[in-house]
């Protein structure tokens, strides 16, 4: 063994370990392999194979590089571990891993002891917690080149000395500096791969939650699936476009819906792109989760004519000023036992239908399949709306794990709305009228 490098995948809770890429001197025949001629302290094994570079495929090639992964869920494998305190002014209140916004339920809308009110409007946050990945690899069993040559197992032990972190990895980190607001606000942007100036491409703007307002610039790509969705290299294969994702260092907008200058700097943000790369100004669409989503509400109201279509996911807005969002291509995802964002989302559903706007609506289980998810969008689809309503059916978001561990039925929307193709397939196929 020559060298091992740690591979990385951000899923729907965060970012994780998932494979150790075993570099060699010559060709390893994949046909030789087996699970049992590796071991990684502390992580189980569920796949070995071989590949001509140190990245995980579905099945393997000859090549230099032995892929040993890992499986998911085991303890160890998640690198997210959320943010720290910041200085909290001008609020007093931090974000918190358990409401996240202050789209979450606040104490007053629900009987949950475990229920407390989002974080303030200006507080902000201090680093992430990202863990690097380390890990330590033995070639327990022979492993065989394609010359036929056998190299035998021992106990020799080679740790990670690089990492990969895969669509996290293809972001780059900006600052925009906004001669309007005075603000300045770092962001990540994914510029398609072979970009073309003479052709023009899309943007999706997709704006985090508050339990991450942090000075670490990439927590957004790693805290769930929101912004590297639609980077991945099997969307982009379909859907070239630019993806942005800004880093909020403060609480952007609260319960009183009036937000700091972020707000409009991050419009400026995205006008200052257009201006710079080839950009389908046609073609901007926007999404968020939880405070990000009541952003994407509040955008489409001041600026309704910025985006081609949007994606809200666990967020609301007050009904009073949302007719302007009865023209607009819109599809919001919300779970049911979501206390503030589903009566919230009902209420903006309401105005619209009074606007003369049809709405199609569904109850979708929140457990399903990624084929059964499929033929809910297509069943929406069908009914050519501008705007589609899909709530989870309540409790079905529910599966386990820290976001949801007190039964909030907000924090566990995302996780499963982002991994809906589906819907970002109908968010691209819409363009301003």
């Amino acid at each position: 063994m020559k060298s091992a490098t740690a591979i990385t995948e951000v899923y729907g809770d965060g970012q994780k370990f998932i494979a150790v890429a075993v570099e060699y001197d010559t060709e390893i025949d994949t046909s030789k392999l087996s699970a049992s001629s590796f071991k990684v302290e502390g992580r189980t094994i569920t796949k070995v194979y071989a590949n001509t570079s140190a990245a995980t495929a579905d099945r393997g090639t000859d090549g230099k590089y032995v892929i040993v992964e890992l499986s998911p869920d085991d303890k160890s494998a998640l690198l997210w571990g959320g943010v720290g305190s910041g200085e909290g002014a001008p609020g007093t209140a931090q974000p918190s891993a358990l409401a996240t916004a202050s789209s979450a339920p606040s104490a007053s809308s629900s009987s949950s002891p475990y229920v407390i009110p989002g974080p303030q409007v200006g507080s902000t946050g201090g680093p992430a917690t990202i863990r690097a990945a380390k890990g330590t690899v033995t070639q327990a069993g022979t492993v065989t080149t394609s010359a036929g040559t056998g190299y035998a197992g021992g106990d020799a032990k080679v740790g990670t000395s690089r990492t990969v972190n895969l669509i996290v990895d293809d972001f780059e980190q900006f600052t925009y500096k906004d001669s309007k607001t005075g603000r300045s606000l770092p962001y990540n942007l994914y510029i398609p791969k072979g970009y073309d100036r003479s052709k023009s491409y899309p943007l999706v703007l997709f704006m985090h939650d508050a339990s991450l307002i942090t000075t670490t610039v990439r927590a957004t790509l790693v805290q769930g699936l929101g912004a590297v969705c639609w980077a991945s290299p099997e969307d982009q294969a379909k859907r070239p476009a630019f993806v942005l994702a800004p880093q909020y260092p403060e609480v952007v907008v609260g319960d009183d819906y009036k937000p700091t200058a972020l707000f409009d700097t991050t419009v400026d943000l995205v006008r200052s792109l257009t201006a710079k790369y080839s950009i389908d100004t046609d073609r901007l669409y926007s999404t968020g989760q939880s405070m990000g989503a009541m952003m994407t509400l509040g955008l489409n109201i001041k600026y309704p004519d910025l985006f081609a279509a949007s994606w809200v996911v666990a967020g609301q807005w007050p009904s009073a000023p949302a007719a302007p969002l009865a023209r607009k291509n819109l599809w919001v995802t919300v779970s049911q036992g979501d206390t503030k964002a589903y009566p919230g989302e009902n209420a903006i559903m309401a105005v619209i239908e009074k606007a003369g706007t049809k709405v199609a609506r569904a109850v979708w289980d929140g457990q399903s399949t990624a084929a059964e998810f499929a033929a809910d969008v297509k069943a929406v689809v069908a009914k050519r709306t501008t705007v589609n309503y899909a709530s989870f059916r309540k409790g079905s978001t529910l599966a386990g794990g820290l976001a949801n561990a007190h039964g909030v039925e907000h924090n566990s929307t995302w996780p499963i709305a982002y991994t809906i193709e589906g819907i970002r397939a109908w968010i691209f196929q819409q363009r301003k009228a």
